[in-house]
């Protein structure tokens, strides 16, 4: 098994197509969990995606910010990584994040196509400040 830190947890998170799976904090102290597609703001190191104004997830970032984004590699030898941090919303440069955070996702010759069809009014783009970065490689090695 090897550990992973700081730029490392970011490295592995951003390699394929990996899904996030966000989570965040309900009203009532409960946990949320949802599936997000993501990506990383190479000038800030924050990671960045996009919600509904309307969703469960936003609503909650709302009232506590603490969230963690969890990202696997379901393959042999298997990893994860984390990323717990706080998040901010804004719909500051929505149709560019839009089409960043699905680039990966879609492939270059249809990031604009989706990058159109997200990056519209009633968006957010959610960018999360890490506190802390964790992971492990090779599990089954």
């Amino acid at each position: 098994m090897k550990k992973l830190q700081g730029d490392a947890v970011k490295k592995f998170m951003q390699s394929g197509a990996k899904t996030g799976k966000l989570a965040t904090v309900r009203s009532d102290g409960s946990p949320h969990i949802a599936a997000i597609w993501f990506t990383f703001d190479n000038e800030t190191g924050d990671l960045i995606f996009l919600t509904q104004e309307e969703s469960i997830k936003f609503k909650n970032i709302q009232k506590d910010p603490r969230v963690s984004v969890l990202a696997e590699d379901e393959t042999f030898p298997f990893g994860w990584a984390r990323l717990d941090g706080v998040a901010t919303a804004s719909t500051s440069d929505l149709l560019h994040w839009a089409t960043e955070s699905c680039r990966r996702y879609v492939g270059d010759d249809r990031a604009d196509e989706y990058g159109l069809r997200n990056g519209v009014p009633g968006e957010v783009v959610v960018r999360v400040r890490a506190t802390k970065l964790v992971g492990r490689t090779e599990l089954a090695s």
